[in-house]
């Protein structure tokens, strides 16, 4: 396997029998909480960055002539957009100082479905670029699914916790 294509398809994640870009997402979990352990929101926006540059570049050579802009194995899409889902979690409890290892499951099952409800159904604004049918659509689909989960989720978070009122 090169290693564009184990980029892409996420170390096999993207390989996996029946719905791959869910089978994504799960695998962006555990590495999201662990890199929010380790280094909190920061690590966890850094890491992203370099995920979507690193996957762009991978997906750009894996799909180079061929007729299927966005085949199904290609995962890593979902692990940017899973773990920009997540960023309004990781944000949140670093800025109030929540220990390290706390990543509460509520707030990821959320980020997890409403990411993985988006990505599936292309509301707009995920849907403009869904159309683009380039490497930087493929990708940006997801981080743009992945944003409005972020924002939900800390406007949940706000009206949760009394900070809107």
């Amino acid at each position: 396997m090169t290693l564009t294509r184990a980029i892409t398809v996420w170390f096999g994640a993207g390989l996996l029998p029946k719905a791959p870009g869910t089978w994504g997402s799960l695998a962006a979990l555990p590495l999201a909480w662990g890199l929010h352990w380790l280094g909190g929101f920061p690590l966890l926006l850094v890491a992203t960055v370099v995920v979507f540059a690193v996957g762009l570049w991978a997906t750009r050579v894996e799909t180079a002539g061929r007729a299927d802009h966005d085949p199904s194995e290609i995962v890593v899409d979902e692990v940017v957009g899973q773990w920009i889902a997540l960023w309004g979690l990781s944000a949140g409890l670093w800025v109030t100082g929540a220990a390290p290892h706390v990543f509460p499951w509520p707030g990821v099952v959320m980020g997890f479905v409403l990411f993985r409800l988006l990505d599936i159904s292309k509301p707009w604004p995920v849907s403009y670029f869904d159309r683009m049918k380039t490497p930087f659509g493929v990708m940006m689909d997801d981080v743009v699914a992945g944003a409005i989960v972020a924002l939900t989720t800390l406007l949940g978070a706000a009206f949760s916790h009394g900070w809107l009122g």
